[in-house]
């Protein structure tokens, strides 16, 4: 295809996306060999610590892999700057496309409040701060041996949802002792002697209480876990929040697929529209790949649909900016996530035009048109996004012998539990908890139903 290679339009497409209102930090684009793309979606990151899960899952909160269900193949991480990995084996077209692409992820992450928040709490150089835990890591195996390590990673990897992201990522640890409750001072006399010095007031005799731990049922189990094993050393409780930060950097990526790939989506398209520059072949070319991009994916005349977040994201902000205007979706973008965004701004009417009703999930994440129930459509598709994808476990107590009491939230979950993978997963964090560890949770039918690592 003549026109020169897609490097050659990369600056003119940043000028035109700058024209037209999008506000982004700068992107580092590199176009790598399929066999680096693969090794980055095995493992989540240019580097990252070793560990031998990476091989056989995919962290699917890390990176936006394929464009829906085309070919077409980009990694993104934001970040200031922000980088992005393209298929070398891509088109010119393929990458003009993904390139327009990328910046409207830029803009989204560089100003949506939940990305900022993240970001500023962890790093804008996700890459290079994952590389420094990488190296941090390998230090670790120099010293204490693969073993040792990789069962601390086992521990923390397989908790890597269990965080707290309504909490700061730095945290103080629980106060040690309770507060006493202060009688009402009433009069004069009261007020006088509550204001002498403690010392001189009291018996002489300690009567402060130590606070439980937890003080209250935690769901950060990566931070309470690093803070609170027993015997935990040093460098242990620094893998744990690495592993941690890197959570609470990608959390954004998994909370608002839809609104960030169709935001993208959108962009790609009205950039292309505004591109004069790009051959017209190419851009031909271009606007046949927005269609796989953005197409529904659909099966047996729309009665099965897997829903495609690039479509409906696409598709919502289409009806946003025509009903409401430009200015109104940017603000939408800058403050909405997909809980929001999806309850929101799916309305009845968009869902109808999308034949997204009258339906029921699979278990394989396909729906099936069953029924007409808007709060019911808008919940089955944020279901698997509650409590970062992962069932609600909190730890409850620590008992006197240091046994570490777990329960999951079965009532407001409403997710069961794979036992035998829960069971796995006790046992990987009994071996840094160095005591045992019990889960509480219910069996198939409802009845309550006791785990435990010893």
């Amino acid at each position: 295809m003549s026109g020169g290679s897609w490097q050659d339009y990369v600056k003119r497409l940043e000028e035109l996306a700058t024209s037209e209102g999008l506000r982004f930090h700068p992107v580092d684009f590199e176009a790598v060999p399929d066999s680096f793309m693969m090794e980055i979606a095995v493992y989540g990151l240019p580097v990252r610590m070793p560990h031998w899960s990476f091989g056989v899952r995919y962290i699917y909160q890390l990176i936006q892999r394929h464009m829906g269900h085309s070919r077409l193949f980009e990694v993104v991480f934001p970040g200031n700057p922000g980088h992005a990995y393209l298929s070398e084996s891509n088109g010119l077209a393929e990458n003009v496309l993904v390139t327009a692409h990328v910046l409207g992820h830029a803009d989204f992450s560089r100003n949506n409040l939940l990305f900022r928040r993240c970001q500023e709490q962890v790093s804008e150089h996700i890459v290079e701060h994952a590389a420094s835990h990488a190296r941090q890591i390998q230090q670790a195996i120099e010293l204490y041996g693969m073993h040792r390590v990789e069962t601390v990673l086992d521990a923390a990897l397989a908790l890597e949802q269990h965080i707290d992201i309504d909490l700061p990522l730095r945290r103080e640890r629980y106060p040690e002792y309770l507060e006493e409750p202060k009688p009402p001072v009433d009069d004069d006399f009261r007020r006088r002697f509550a204001a002498l010095d403690p010392v001189s007031a009291d018996t002489g005799t300690e009567t402060r209480r130590r606070a439980p731990v937890p003080p209250h049922p935690e769901r950060d189990l990566l931070w309470f876990i690093a803070n609170y094993a027993p015997e935990m050393e040093s460098w242990e409780r620094d893998i744990f929040l690495a592993v941690r930060e890197e959570s609470f950097y990608f959390y954004p990526v998994f909370a608002t697929q839809i609104m960030n790939e169709g935001w993208a989506s959108y962009w790609h398209a009205r950039l292309l529209r505004e591109a004069d520059f790009i051959p017209q072949q190419a851009y031909v070319d271009a606007i046949k790949c927005h269609s796989d991009v953005v197409r529904p994916i659909a099966a047996d005349q729309q009665i099965a649909l897997s829903i495609n977040p690039y479509h409906l994201g696409f598709s919502m902000w289409e009806k946003i900016i025509e009903d409401q205007g430009l200015e109104a979706a940017r603000r939408i973008m800058e403050l909405d996530d997909d809980f929001s965004f999806v309850r929101n701004y799916l309305t009845r009417d968009l869902a109808e035009e999308l034949g997204l009703f009258r339906f029921s999930v699979r278990g394989n994440g396909q729906i099936k048109v069953l029924e007409h129930d808007l709060p019911a459509l808008h919940e089955s598709l944020l279901a698997p996004k509650y409590n970062f994808g992962a069932p609600t476990v909190r730890a409850t107590h620590v008992r006197v012998d240091g046994t570490l009491e777990l329960e999951h939230d079965h009532e407001t979950d409403g997710r069961g539990l794979d036992i035998e993978r829960s069971r796995k997963v006790l046992e990987y964090i009994q071996r840094v908890w160095r005591r045992p560890v019990l889960l509480r949770t219910v069996d198939q039918n409802g009845s309550g139903l006791e785990l435990t690592a010893s």
